[in-house]
Parts: structure tokens; sequence; C-alpha cells
């Protein structure tokens, strides 16, 4: 319920960003006879050794000479560019790959180098066909494998996702990386015991790995262990302080487990930061957390039109947030009763036991007014929450419109225990009376009413009332009306 992980949903993440090493030795590289070619060779060997002890500006210099003596050397390229991306300099490594792919076309390795920078740029349309070229060229090349998988998971494709995650780790020497958008898909997919086994596979592998993390706790968040998804989220938070997503998660799992003042407290750290520039999809999700917490602390503030458009957007990407929905369900419950439905159902979907979430079902039912529905479902409610106060106000509503005017009496009578200066209940009582021929029982509730009132509030039913009792008064002279039985 957390992030919403669940058929259709779309996972905005960052991809963790590893090329896979590389197997063999690249220095078969076609550099001719001439001197400065064995030359070349040698300096890329070198360049080599430098990168393999993590020296990567050593590795990058050597690389670069070996590339002025022969110019045309994709393997100097491509692993020029490896380096690169490991200081992020990615601008650089990006024209070093598309210089390996210009000289050798029949090449695997750079179009899926390429191909998973473009998708950490988000540039998806860009890196897409790149990835698919490389699989042509390579159909077991893991780094291509497990970049389109995420590209087609956030695109929604979660079957296709899910195909490539599996043959991204058929091999046994499958990296973590490749586990963990493996997890990621079959949980997308609606597979959740699946997606569990594969995380737990990925954190096997590597406990550092963010995305395993993120699912995890994602799972965890579900089954309501709020507690290890918070300790998965903050790790993670360990591994990239910086993460404006991964902050914005542990918020929200603070919001779901109720503690809504350390959710804001975790939720300062990025509302400060400006959303101008980021990913319109984590800006949105900002803005729909904020929403939230402010809706928490002021539960009567009516969101504006932006706040709702960003909250749909988010229930979007979180399909599987049943505090999102209901807050959608709320809105929409006197402007469309049926898309309230539909919010409200599908909450109730994902939390069974909320009570919250049957009532407000419930209530866009009485706005549909499809009162026998409502009837039943909020006879359930009261069954497990006999106090809720929601459900007998609306189960008075449904049964008086059902005419079912002694059980709705009975209703709004237990509404005036709760709340005595409910002065519309009387309204309700005097109308079924009247409706059932007991006026002078009738006459009494509409005078208490009367006395009660809010002038401006109950205008329409006051006019009512004062149209209404000259007519019940002489009805009442007359000797009309059901006469109370009397007992000995």
């Amino acid at each position: 319920m957390l992030f919403g992980l669940r058929v259709k949903a779309v996972i905005v993440l960052a991809l963790f960003f590893a090329l896979v090493s590389v197997c063999g030795s690249l220095a078969h590289a076609q550099t001719g006879d001439s001197s400065d070619g064995d030359d070349a060779v040698k300096l890329f060997e070198r360049g080599q050794d430098a990168h393999a002890r993590g020296d990567l500006a050593g590795a990058i210099k050597l690389y670069e000479e070996a590339i002025k003596l022969q110019p045309e050397f994709p393997e100097a390229e491509y692993q020029r560019g490896r380096a690169l991306v490991a200081l992020v300099r990615l601008p650089e490594a990006e024209k070093a790959f598309r210089r390996a792919i210009e000289l050798r076309e029949d090449w695997a390795l750079p179009f899926a180098a390429l191909g998973a920078l473009l998708v950490r740029a988000g540039r998806a349309s860009e890196a897409e066909p790149l990835l698919r070229r490389a699989l042509e060229l390579d159909a077991k090349n893991n780094v291509a494998l497990v970049a389109l998988a995420y590209l087609r998971l956030n695109a929604g494709a979660n079957a296709e996702a899910v195909e490539l995650a599996q043959r991204a780790t058929a091999e046994r020497s499958a990296p973590a990386s490749a586990w963990a958008v493996r997890g990621l898909a079959e949980y997308a997919n609606g597979n959740k015991q699946a997606a569990a086994t594969s995380f737990d596979r990925a954190l096997e592998l590597d406990p550092h790995d963010v995305n395993a993390l993120m699912g995890r706790a994602q799972l965890r968040a579900d089954r309501g262990d709020y507690a290890h998804a918070i300790e998965d989220l903050k790790e993670a938070l360990r591994l990239n302080p910086a993460d404006s997503y991964l902050t914005l998660r542990l918020a929200r799992v603070y919001l779901l487990s109720d503690n809504r003042d350390e959710a804001r407290r975790v939720f300062a750290s990025i509302d400060t930061l400006a959303t101008t520039g980021m990913p319109a999809k984590l800006a949105n999700e900002i803005e729909a957390l904020r929403l939230e917490l402010r809706r928490d602390d002021n539960h009567s503030a009516e969101p504006s039109a932006e706040e709702v458009a960003a909250l749909e957007q988010q229930s979007m990407r979180e399909p599987n947030n049943p505090k999102i929905l209901a807050q959608l369900g709320s809105y929409y419950r006197t402007l469309d009763a049926n898309r309230s439905l539909e919010y409200y159902r599908r909450a109730s979907a994902i939390e069974p036991r909320n009570a919250g979430y049957a009532t407000g079902y419930a209530a866009a039912l009485v706005q549909a007014r499809r009162f026998d529905e409502a009837v039943a479902i909020l006879r359930r409610i009261l069954n497990v929450e006999p106090e809720n106060y929601a459900a007998h106000a609306n189960l008075a509503i449904s049964l008086y419109e059902l005419k079912r005017f002694p059980e709705s009496i009975e209703e709004y009578r237990w509404l005036l225990k709760s709340k005595p200066n409910l002065a519309v209940a009387h309204f309700f009582i005097a109308t079924a009376l009247d409706h059932m021929g007991q006026f002078q029982d009738a006459l009494t509730e509409y005078q208490t009413f009367l006395a009660q009132a809010d002038a401006q509030s109950n205008s329409l039913e006051i006019e009512k009332v004062n149209l209404r009792l000259p007519s019940l008064r002489q009805q009442i002279r007359n000797g009309q009306g059901v006469k109370k039985k009397r007992t000995n």
C-alpha cells in the first residue's frame, strides 16, 4: 500500500547503473601492424589494469593516449566510457559509447552501455532501440536485459518486463540488479510471492541494492509490517542520502503507520526543495504527500483543483495506496458518486478490514441512491464497530429513503444520543412519524427541531416545517392519525 506497486503500477525509480565486467580481454582490436598499433594496445592494457585497481582517472588517461595513437580503437572508447560513467562524467561517457558504436556496429556492449546510460538520464525513447539492438547482437547481454526491463516496467508493460528480467536472471552469475528488477516486475504483475523470492535473492548477492531494499519495503508495508519497511527504507537512504524519492517513500510509510510527527519530520527535508526542475512524477508525488499531511492537520481543508489533480496522478502511480484512493473517494462523493464508489471500492479491496474505507464506500452508495446496497454494508460495519457514527448516519438516511421509517427513527435517535444538539435529526424523526400517521409525536419533534435549528444552515427544513404545521395541527384537532395503544 505504500508505493502502489500492484498490477498496472508504474514504478518511478532511478536506475541502479552498474555495467557488468567485460569477459575476456578486449585487446583483440584491429590495430593494424604498425608500431603505433602495438603501442596503443599496450597503453590500452595498462589502462585496463588501472581500471581494475580502481584508478579511474589513470585508466582514462591511458585509454585516451591509446586512442591518440590509434584513433579507430572501439574497445578503448568503450572502456573509457565505462570509467567516465563511474566518475559520473556522463556527457563524456555518452560520446565515448557513441564513438565505439560508430567504429564497430556489430558489438553489443557499447549499445547496451549507451542504452543504460540514457535510461539513467531519463531518455527512454532514445534508449530503447539501442537496448533492443544490443539484444539482437547478444541475446544474453545482462546490462541490456536489465535496463530494458526497467524501461518496459515504467511503461506499464509488466508482462514483458517479467520476461526480460527472467532472461536476465537465467545465468548463475546474474547480478543483484537483475534480481531486483525481476522482483519489481513480478510485483507489478501481481505475483508478490515470486517478488519476495527475487528481492531476497538480490539482497543475498548485494545487501546494499537500493531497488531490492525498496521493493522489500513495499512488500512489508503491504502486510502492515511498517517497522521493517522503515528499516529497509532507512538503509536505502543511508546508501543514497540525497535521494528525494527515497525520502518521500520513508515519509509515506511513517504516515501509513500513523506516525504523523515522524512523517512530517522526514518530509520536511524535501519540503523546502523547489519542485521546479524535478522530474514531473516526483514533483507531483511531493505535492500529493504535502496535501495529505496538510489535510491531516486540517480535516476541513478542501483541496484545490491542482491538488486533486496531483492526487489523481499519484493514484495512478500508486494504485495500491488506499489512503490516496480514500481521499479521492471523499472528494468526489458529492461531485461524482460513481467515481467516488470506484475509489472507495479499490481502497476497501486493499484493506478490507478498514471500516473507514467501507463506510466511505457505503456513503458513496447513498449519494448514488443505491440505498439497499448501502444498508447491507452498513449493517455489517456496525456489527464490527457498533459505535461508528458515520455508519449510523448513513444507515439512518438509507432507511429513511427506503421508507423503512421505524428503523430509520431508531438510527436517528442513536445519533441524538451521541450528538444531542443535532437539530436535523429531529426533523427527520418528525417527518418519519408524520409519514407513519403519528401526528402528535411528529408535532412534538417538529417543535423541538424549530427550537434547536440554525436559521442559516437549516433554512430549507425550517421552511418545510412552517408550511406543514398549520395542516398538521388541523389534522390533530380533527382526531386524525394513528392513535397510540393504551396500556393498562
